[in-house]
Parts: C-alpha cells; structure tokens; sequence
C-alpha cells in the first residue's frame, strides 16, 4: 500500500518533531546564565557578585568584568590569590532566588561552559542547611584556555566543613572560584546550567 503525502503534511511533521525535541532538551536543562542579558544580571534575574577573602581580613584582590573571549560573550573573573593573613581566595558569586531557596531537585548536576589560563578552580554550592560562611559543597575543575563545557554531578560535590548531606532543593548560592594557593586567576564563564540525564 503507497501513500502519498503532501508537501504541508511533511511540513507539519517535521515542525511537530522539531518541537518535541526543543522542548525535550529544555526539560532536561534550567540555564541559570547563557550571557544574554548583556549586564552582570543572569537569566534568573539576580546579578553576579566579586566576593574575596578581604572580608576576612585576606588580602587577594579581584576584578568581575563583562568581556568577549573567542567570539562569546562571558563573565570574566581575574585577581591574584594570597594566603597571607589567613586568606586564599577571590570568586564570582550568584545567589539563585531573591529569598528563600532555589529547588533545582529536578536535576542531576550543573554544567559550565568556560576558559581559562590552565589552572585549577572550584564551583562552591550554598544552601539554606549551612550557617557558616565557610561552609560549603564544592567541586574542583580545570580551565584551560579554549571553550569547555564541564559537567559536575551533585553526586560528586565534597562537604566541606559540615556534616549535613547536600540538598539540592535548597540552594541559595554558587560560587565560580579560585582558592586555596597564591596563584593569578583569570577566568571566562560563557553560561551555567542545572541539567538532567
């Protein structure tokens, strides 16, 4: 048996099926940052922060800039790293809600697309459970110096300094960061996005 489809079904189909999988994909991801907006801003409305440890009396320096690296458009993260005076670090910081907490439970992990100079950086996780500005659920990655995009498990976050299991539903903050050793950071970050297998 031979049939026959017009041009406009074919149309309609294709249409149909490009739908699908857009919305496929967008269930399975929640951009936090894609760099659209143009200003420190993100797509959830809440603005980026530098955050160093000056506010512990540390002395490492840093600068958050809106820049352009190979064509996209990034948050760029620079300062240089001190221990001295119990110090050791400089980060980009983005609370997730304007009050209360973000449940990102849905997914599985965050995804960062990023460069970098070839050193090593952590992304840091707060959430309503931690009382402590020390405390946090942290992940290290490495930046080299072409795009990446880098996956990190929730499954995979350290607690450090608390004894309390990670919640997801209860996010309040991530932190891009460069910590722990004296050390030049300057790094691009192109977008952020919670994802889900």
């Amino acid at each position: 048996m031979n049939f026959r489809f017009s041009k406009n079904v074919v149309k309609l189909v294709s249409c149909l099926f490009i739908i699908c999988v857009v919305n496929t994909v967008s269930a399975n991801a929640l951009i936090i940052d894609d760099r659209s907006s143009g200003e420190l801003r993100s797509n959830l409305g809440e603005e980026w922060r530098l955050v160093t440890d000056n506010v512990m009396g540390g002395v490492s320096s840093g600068k958050l800039d809106l820049h352009t690296y190979q064509g996209k458009n990034c948050l760029r993260m620079q300062g240089d790293v001190s221990t001295e005076n119990n110090g050791g670090f400089v980060q980009i910081a983005l609370n997730l809600a304007e009050s209360g907490s973000f449940d990102a439970s849905a997914y599985d992990g965050v995804e960062l697309e990023i460069s970098g100079n070839n050193e090593s950086y952590n992304i840091h996780f707060r959430t309503a459970g931690l009382w402590f500005p020390w405390q946090s659920y942290r992940a290290a990655f490495d930046a080299s110096n072409d795009w990446q995009t880098i996956r990190i498990p929730f499954a995979e976050l350290e607690a450090y300094k608390t004894g309390r299991g990670f919640k997801p539903e209860k996010l309040n903050r991530i932190g891009i960061v460069a910590i722990g050793r004296e050390f030049q950071a300057d790094l691009c970050l192109a977008s952020l996005k919670f994802y889900a297998e």
